[in-house]
């Protein structure tokens, strides 16, 4: 995991360095300004007086002295425990400055700690009682200085509350950084052109370190401004992948840079001092970036895992980060569940449903008395309510899971002590349990319990954690029975992460946590209430003029946990399950094995030639073109039984055309009206061709006759778009209205047709294209203003109706497994919407209009309006081919059952033929 990897970066870097100093030995919002060399002077035995060399560094609220030599512990004085600042030979009053050097400091305090003696990491030790420490500076001339700077904060520190402290220690850091320019010969190189500058802090786990921002047409570079870790902090920007706005401290003031495409390991977290600067900042860097993509959405994502693109884990991953959680933010850690229920058994079973934790519920929930007596103290309580005191995710809560190889964090959040032996991290199942049972516990899990390095498990570092009230020496995580050790731990839960009972079901715990369940009424019906401060929006920083009462907000919110930004608003859609062939089984989440080898179904060869036809798609070629009309072709029919030797077109030319694909000749040629035809289809029996026209009629034309054999007058204005199925014919018009006809069999071969009418689909404006799913329970309608509908045509009921795009709908079609809809218009757009939830889950624009496109649910062949054909990776939402075809826009496009065949007509008047090079 990320904080796994950074920390073994940090302490690579200090085992180098010999350094032992680290920001995390700073209180909470301290801020860390400068250091000296300087001596500790002391007085051994009462006598002999005696020198360790070292380095005395300035902080906002302490003073801390690091020795040169390990063996020594780090000296930690609060300003707040401090008596008196001063140089000892501006006293007479005490002996022990007697003879008193140029350059010392004397501190007098009633309180300091000790530390990382032996370059051990434990509890810090307290030296109480009045005691004097003398420092001698190298530089004798900075004492002033240094005496000033500490004085100051001396004052700040001694103020009554605690929202005047931060004031004045604001005040001071502000003054600093404006007489800090940025060093100009830190830049890589001479001929870089500076686009900004500007104060910002650069964060990590618990800190928070001040300095300078500058952005160059090559670099962004951060000065700490006390010169730590190191001068300058460089990221190239032509390495950069990503980067986030993010919410930091419930203020618009963070951004985030990776370097990386994947993981949540960023290369600098900054928070700026106001939402201009970050905003400028972002501008510069996403504006200048060849690599940058534009932030996916979370819809984006949801796509590729709804199709299997990205694992359960690499979704989580992206919605946390998308929901602005950080690894170097532990109030908005990224927040995983808890998946498996077993932590008894000896062997785990994924295939039984009782493994696994109930994830439609909160933590809080899963037990029914604990939630009974919850929901009583909820009823009673006044407004605000929340259902429970504790969140799911907290700094406290991420420290619990990692002291063991973060010991310095949790020491830096509980002010240098361990948490009791009995409350540590010592069993899985022991926190499984208190999880369900505890009144206060309701926390999830954290990324590191599904990824491969198990080090936060196991007492590494030898850390003395204590021992708990039955004895038990704290060291190794205890592990349940089905775990052979740690790593097997880690893989079996991977396993289970993995497994389809939680790709069944993940949905739900998302409906929780980042969707629709996590505020409001929906949030009350699921169980699902919080404290009101840990929901952004919760309270305006702000709008809270007294500094005492904004410091107070501020430091329950982060030390409480925050939820997640809210990244859905209707249901979460499901993933889709691939389809295993076996007999019925009792488990929905039992794997079947395949069928023997030699029993493939026609169903299944067609099905693999299919998926051959997509993967090769980028390799079309023309087969043939022919100009057979004399205006734009609307139309595409080909006879099911035919093998395509004969081709029926349409055009706004009016008339129907029968063309032979053997002899390359057109056969005939039929005209029903002065008035363009729209659209064609060949009923089942290749008897009868279908076309719409733009005169409100549809005509039914006989091949075997070569006559026109019925006239439907169905509409008020033009019929755009017909479908057939099953003797019944869907036809959509310009009336605002798509009409469901039963076709009545003639009594007599050669007479005319009946139709009733079953059921009108009533739209506020023109519907320009329909289209049913493949098993024609769902008709998608899209309009001349942009909107999509989708409809249950068993019941003639409306599911769906959203405002997809900016101008005409072109096309839409169903993915062949009808769990989304893709739809392309006049605004550039394809867009593809979740058929369970109507979510749009993912938007791709081109640089021009595509008005037709076949699709496999992966990969889109398009028809733009400049006559190429397109090839779209809708997943990775990009064009991985252009193949060029007419002179003018592709309008039409038919495509055979097994997808190798294919035959485009355009506004040249042109039909095309197109055959894949294998």
């Amino acid at each position: 995991m990320a904080f796994i990897r950074k920390r073994r970066q940090e302490q690579q870097q200090q085992l180098y360095s010999k350094e032992r100093f680290s920001l995390l030995l700073l209180n909470l919002e301290e801020y860390y300004f400068e250091q000296h060399t300087a001596n500790y002077i002391f007085n051994k035995d009462g006598r002999e007086r005696r020198k360790i060399r070292g380095s005395l560094k300035i902080c906002s609220k302490s003073v801390i002295f690091e020795p040169d030599e390990i063996s020594h512990p780090i000296i930690k004085i609060p300003l707040r425990d401090c008596i008196k600042i001063e140089a000892p030979e501006d006293s007479d009053t005490n002996d022990f400055y007697a003879g008193a050097l140029p350059g010392q400091i004397s501190i007098l305090s009633n309180q300091a700690f000790l530390t990382k003696e032996q370059n051990v990491i434990a509890p810090f030790k307290m030296e109480r009682g009045k005691t004097e420490y003398l420092f001698q500076l190298d530089i004798a001339g900075k004492v002033d200085d240094v005496l000033h700077t500490l004085h100051q904060l001396y004052r700040a520190s001694h103020l009554d509350k605690l929202g005047d402290q931060a004031a004045m220690i604001t005040a001071i850091l502000q003054s600093r950084l404006a007489r800090t320019p940025f060093d100009k010969n830190r830049f890589q190189n001479v001929s870089e052109t500076l686009h900004m500058e500007c104060k910002a802090e650069m964060v990590t786990p618990l800190v928070t370190n001040p300095g300078l921002v500058c952005i160059t047409d090559a670099n962004l570079y951060f000065q700490p401004l006390n010169g730590y870790p190191k001068p300058v902090v460089q990221v190239m920007l032509h390495s950069v992948r990503r980067i986030y706005k993010r919410r930091h401290g419930l203020l618009p003031l963070g951004l985030e840079v990776f370097c990386t495409e994947n993981n949540l390991c960023s290369d600098i977290y900054l928070k700026f001092y106001n939402t201009q600067d970050r905003d400028n900042a972002y501008f510069f860097m996403a504006t200048y970036l060849e690599n940058h993509v534009t932030e996916h959405t979370a819809e984006s994502y949801m796509l590729q895992w709804q199709r299997g693109h990205i694992s359960n884990y690499q979704y989580l991953l992206h919605l946390n980060n998308l929901a602005d959680r950080s690894c170097n933010d532990l109030s908005q850690y990224p927040v995983f569940p808890w998946i498996i229920a077993d932590y008894s058994s000896s062997e785990l079973d994924l295939t039984k449903p009782e493994t696994f934790r109930d994830l439609s519920k909160p933590v809080g929930a899963l037990n029914k008395e604990r939630l009974e007596r919850l929901l009583i103290r909820y009823r009673e309580m006044p407004e605000p309510k929340f259902m429970y005191g504790s969140h799911y995710s907290s700094p406290g809560y991420v420290l619990f899971y990692l002291v063991r190889v973060a010991p310095e964090y949790m020491l830096c959040l509980q002010n240098g002590k361990f948490d009791h032996p009995d409350r540590m991290f010592n069993s899985i199942a022991e926190t499984w349990k208190n999880c369900l049972d505890g009144a206060t516990d309701f926390k999830e899990l954290i990324p590191e319990f599904y990824e491969n390095d198990s080090s936060f498990l196991l007492n590494s570092l030898k850390l003395d954690l204590g021992k708990t009230q039955g004895g038990k020496i704290v060291d190794n995580v205890e592990l349940p029975p089905w775990a052979s050790d740690a790593d097997d731990f880690l893989q079996k839960s991977q396993d289970a992460l993995e497994s389809q009972y939680v790709s069944e079901h993940l949905h739900e715990w998302i409906d929780l946590v980042f969707g629709y369940k996590q505020k409001g009424n929906e949030a009350i019906a699921a169980q699902n209430v919080f404290h009101p401060l840990t929901y952004e929006g919760g309270v305006d920083l702000n709008s809270i003029m007294d500094p005492n009462e904004r410091v107070a907000l501020l430091t329950q919110i982060l030390e409480f946990g925050q939820t997640p930004k809210q990244l859905f608003t209707i249901p979460h859609p499901r993933r889709i399950i691939p389809k295993f062939k076996s007999f019925p089984r009792a488990s929905s989440h039992d794997f079947s094995m395949p069928e023997s080898p030699g029993e493939e179904s026609f169903e299944d060869l067609t099905e693999e030639s299919i998926t051959l036809a997509w993967n090769h798609m980028t390799r079309l070629k023309i087969d043939g073109q022919h100009k057979i009309h004399r205006g734009a072709i609307t139309g595409i029919a080909v006879p099911y039984s035919s093998n395509q030797s004969s081709i029926f077109t349409t055009s706004q030319d009016s008339t129907l055309k029968m063309f032979s694909a053997e002899s390359k000749m057109l056969q005939r040629s039929i005209s029903f009206s002065n008035m363009a035809l729209s659209s064609c289809l060949i009923l089942p029996g290749d008897t009868t061709v279908v076309c719409s026209s733009w005169d409100n009629n549809i005509y039914f034309y006989s091949i075997a006759f070569a006559r026109r054999q019925d006239t439907l007058m169905g509409h008020d204005d033009a019929v755009s778009k017909i479908c057939w199925h099953n003797d019944r014919l869907y036809s959509a018009s310009w009336d605002s209205t798509v009409k469901v006809w039963q076709c009545i069999p003639a009594d007599l071969p050669g007479t005319k047709k009946r139709f009733e009418l079953l059921a009108e689909l009533e739209h506020d404006v023109s519907v320009n294209t329909i289209n049913l799913n493949a098993a024609y329970t769902l008709l998608a309608s899209g309009t001349k203003e942009g909107s999509i509908s989708i409809w249950d045509v068993t019941t003639a009921s409306i599911l769906h109706q959203l405002p997809c795009h900016s101008g005409t709908v072109s096309d839409a079609a169903f993915s062949p497994d009808s769990r989304h809809l893709l739809s392309t218009g006049e605004d550039g757009y394809f867009k593809v919407t979740d058929v369970q939830t109507g979510m749009i889950i993912s938007s791709m624009r081109s640089e021009e209009p595509q008005r037709c496109f076949k699709w496999d649910g992966n990969t889109i062949l398009s028809g733009s309006q400049s006559g190429e054909l397109l090839v779209w990776d809708i997943v990775g939402g990009k064009i991985v081919e252009r193949i060029a075809g007419h002179s003018g826009t592709v309008t039409c496009m038919w495509m055979n059952e097994r997808c190798s065949s294919i035959i485009t007509g355009g506004e040249d008047r042109q039909i095309m033929f197109w055959k894949q090079q294998y």
